[in-house]
């Protein structure tokens, strides 16, 4: 049965996209501990890190980067931190987010009341932060689609 992540993926279930390549995606979460907070998806369904081959967690982390510089410019934040915990859904995911201090970084500070609104914005600014620092390649051309 596919994941949660591969309907989101396939366009059955809305996402915000903000990354696609031919190996993984990344949109932003619905409950975002920070603003910007976005996960970094193989397109593959691999259940969890250590099933992953070196070759997909190279990549995923390259992406992970890519994403977490865009953060930092976008957000004028100072770290860009990285979690990976996949316990809530069966395909490996990480999570990238602007970050300002280490006790901010639990679940327990995830928003799952964030406005539709906001949550399309930060989106947005992310897309625009990548576009802004040479990756316009690996921005969807629509948030709402995986496809370049």
């Amino acid at each position: 049965m596919a994941t949660l992540f591969t309907k989101i993926i396939d366009g059955e279930i809305p996402g915000r996209f903000v990354w696609a390549d031919d190996v993984a995606v990344a949109f932003t979460t619905i409950a975002p501990i920070t603003d910007g907070h976005a996960l970094v998806v193989p397109r593959a369904e691999v259940d969890q890190l250590t099933d992953a081959s070196d070759e997909l967690l190279a990549h995923l982390t390259s992406v992970a980067k890519t994403i977490g510089q865009a953060q930092k410019a976008a957000w004028d934040a100072p770290r860009a931190a990285l979690l990976v915990a996949g316990f809530e859904i069966p395909h490996l995911h990480l999570h990238v987010l602007p970050a300002w201090d280490e006790a901010s970084l639990t679940f327990a500070n995830a928003r799952s009341d964030a406005p539709a609104d906001e949550l399309d914005a930060a989106a947005e600014r992310l897309r625009a932060a990548l576009r802004d620092a040479g990756h316009a390649a690996q921005v969807p051309a629509r948030v709402d689609s995986p496809a370049l």
